[in-house]
């Protein structure tokens, strides 16, 4: 007869100092521990009567850990800690430790190896090439953003506008001093972003590289403190300013988060407590031969949970608006980047990773269920179906994605001699046919203008003035064209040279005419955005959009409108994309009336006041439309009329 009987899991009793306890060990076992942040890592605290800081760490396969330090001289024998039971997790408490003080865990191997690594869950870092852990105090920063955060959480993302500006603080300006290589802290960041990005008209700052990491040619991406903004800007409490500041500018922030991979210094993540501790064990997994980096084992709760409680962390700690995650695909593929036999199969012999499938419908679901109006995005360069899509039907619960393949051919078309565009008319145009399948942003990053691909303004065709001509049409038509805005720093004035972390932007271009004039078209551009809810509201549906005439190939002309819900202050657009005028053109209209020019590319954006022309519609079939409108197009000219 079977034995159908079961022996019931008794909890261990585990006192310890009493910070940790039996449910922190199990939500952090079940991976849905959100603020372990809390517990883990180094936090002031007063035990049995001293002062001092607490210390907590998961080192599942250490045969002994010790907190190391200045306070102790480095003395791997003077602070021990103590494993809680089988759970992993070890803490110490060392009193009289103050704040400022550099630390790290002294990890003794099962081979009897001592490891120095970083703290995990460390609050700050030091500044490179040190790689110490620093004690901190994050608790009690004066916050003033209470009206952006109940605006935030009235809103709904989907139907906001939404023009993002990404930006690397390291090289967005240089102060002349020698302190850290001239990096502008957070505080002088706040200032000068957050004032540049008011005048310009974008919604929300993009930050790269903000967690802490070593290599300042990874560009933050290969992180090494997840918990930790980079101390290249200053400390976690400065960090807090730059955002309470910008929200108080009416400004949004998004972070760039990497969940997909980590670097193998000696510090860091890799080869935790000498085994294989936060990546999968089996390097067809484990590792990406292309970047030379270890990948998270989304398999292991704890992992997952070190993961989901960071990405809350920055939401809850640093009020942050969003997360654009990084490298998406990688996570997603088995066998991204790698050749036959360098990956392993999945139960059902694909290449999906159900596990990280399964960690980021977790963690989507989370940050959807709080309904305070963050978003998280992804940068997923596949066409995986449903990135944006809910859970529940099967979805992997993003807020947005980047549109890639939109990126990938529109910057194809742009480069090309205008003589060819005919032939290429169609890169244009196929964004639309699927620009409803997904919560998109149109993204034109970093990543466009770096490693020898040019910078925006070069990869234009033509003499001097072509490629100012050029970008300001391209620029419209992104406008245009459904899906949230992203430009990366530089792109708005026609920096001319590529992107390097290294040193700062060429500001001295914002004086010369042509990059004065570019600065201020898309100054234009982005007003005419968020003053007019028909080119954000629908920008999913197909009623959002209508094509005027997106057949005509040989003149290289697009034309289309925008509407919202009410039918009302829609826009047509105009758009040219050769050097040949067309004095005697005539755009298709949908209804009869007045069509009020509110932005072309030789005056900009038309302000309150300015004299702006008008055109009557005249009755009769153009484009389809039984009415149409005469407008001398210019060489290269961008056009865009209000009707209702």
């Amino acid at each position: 007869m079977e034995n159908t009987s079961k022996t019931k899991k008794v909890p261990e009793k585990i006192t310890g100092l009493g910070v940790i306890g039996e449910l922190d060990r199990y939500l952090f076992g079940e991976g849905r521990h959100y603020k372990i942040y809390e517990k883990f890592g180094a936090h002031p605290m007063t035990i049995g009567g001293k002062a001092g800081y607490y210390f907590a760490v998961w080192a599942p396969h250490a045969k002994a850990v010790h907190v190391v330090g200045d306070f102790n001289n480095w003395n791997v024998d003077a602070d021990p800690m103590t494993k809680l039971g089988s759970s992993g997790i070890w803490e110490a408490f060392v009193p009289a430790l103050s704040s400022g003080q550099l630390y790290k865990y002294a990890i003794t191997t099962q081979k009897d190896e001592i490891l120095y690594k970083a703290d995990p869950y460390a609050f700050e870092a030091e500044y490179r090439p040190g790689t110490a852990s620093v004690t901190a105090d994050i608790s009690g920063f004066k916050w003033a953003d209470e009206k952006w955060m109940e605006a935030r959480k009235a809103s709904d993302p989907l139907k906001s506008p939404m023009a993002i500006y990404e930006c690397h603080i390291g090289s967005w300006k240089r102060k002349d001093r020698r302190e850290k290589d001239g990096y502008y802290n957070y505080m002088e960041a706040a200032h000068e972003i957050g004032e540049y990005c008011r005048q310009m008209g974008y919604t929300h700052v993009e930050l790269m590289g903000i967690a802490e990491h070593p290599f300042d040619g990874s560009w933050g991406y290969q992180v090494t403190g997840y918990y930790a903004p980079t101390s290249r800007y200053g400390t976690a409490k400065e960090f807090m300013y730059f955002v309470n500041y910008l929200h108080k500018k009416g400004i949004g922030v998004i972070l760039d988060w990497v969940p997909a991979h980590f670097p193998k210094d000696a510090h860091g993540l890799s080869n935790f407590d000498g085994e294989a501790c936060y990546e999968y064990a089996d390097p067809r997994k484990g590792e990406h031969p292309d970047w030379g980096t270890k990948v998270f084992d989304y398999g292991k709760t704890e992992v997952c949970n070190f993961l989901r409680a960071n990405a809350l962390y920055w939401l809850d700690e640093y009020h942050i608006d969003g997360l654009r995650v990084d490298a998406v695909a990688s996570m997603l593929y088995l066998d991204y980047g790698r050749q036959d036999g360098q990956w392993v199969p999945n139960k059902y012999g694909e290449n999906k990773n159900l596990e990280a499938m399964e960690f980021f419908k977790h963690l989507n679901s989370v940050i959807r269920g709080r309904k305070d109006g963050s978003v998280i995005i992804a940068e997923e360069s596949t066409a995986w179906p449903k990135v944006t899509a809910r859970p529940e039907d099967d979805g992997l619960g993003f807020t947005f994605k980047w549109n890639m393949g939109w990126m990938h051919d529109f910057l194809e078309y742009m480069k090309l001699d205008p003589y060819f565009r005919k032939f290429n008319h169609n890169k244009m145009t196929f964004g639309i046919s699927y620009f409803t399948s997904e919560n998109y942003i149109l993204v034109l990053s970093h990543d466009e203008v770096v490693h020898l691909k040019c910078s925006m303004i070069n990869k234009m065709p033509g003499i001097y003035e072509d490629k100012f001509a050029n970008l300001k049409a391209g620029y419209t038509f992104m406008l245009g064209h459904p899906g949230k805005k992203l430009l990366f720093m530089g792109q708005d004035f026609g920096q001319w040279h590529e992107w390097d972390e290294k040193v700062a932007l060429d500001w001295y271009l914002t004086d010369e005419p042509l990059h004065k004039d570019l600065q201020n078209y898309v100054a234009g551009l982005l007003q005419l955005y968020r003053r007019y809810p028909s080119l954000y509201r629908l920008d999913n549906d197909w009623n959002g959009f209508h094509w005027i005439n997106a057949d005509d190939a040989d003149r290289s002309i697009f034309s289309f409108y925008r509407s919202d819900e009410t039918g009302r202050k829609n826009l047509l657009f105009v758009i040219n994309f050769t050097p040949v005028a067309r004095d005697d053109y005539r755009v298709g209209v949908p209804k009869a009336g007045t069509y009020t020019l509110v932005l072309d590319s030789s005056h900009g954006y038309y302000k309150r006041g300015e004299a702006a022309r008008s055109f009557r519609a005249k009755k009769g079939e153009c484009d389809g439309q039984p009415y149409s409108v005469a407008y001398p197009l210019p060489a290269y000219g961008a056009a865009v009329f209000r009707f209702n």
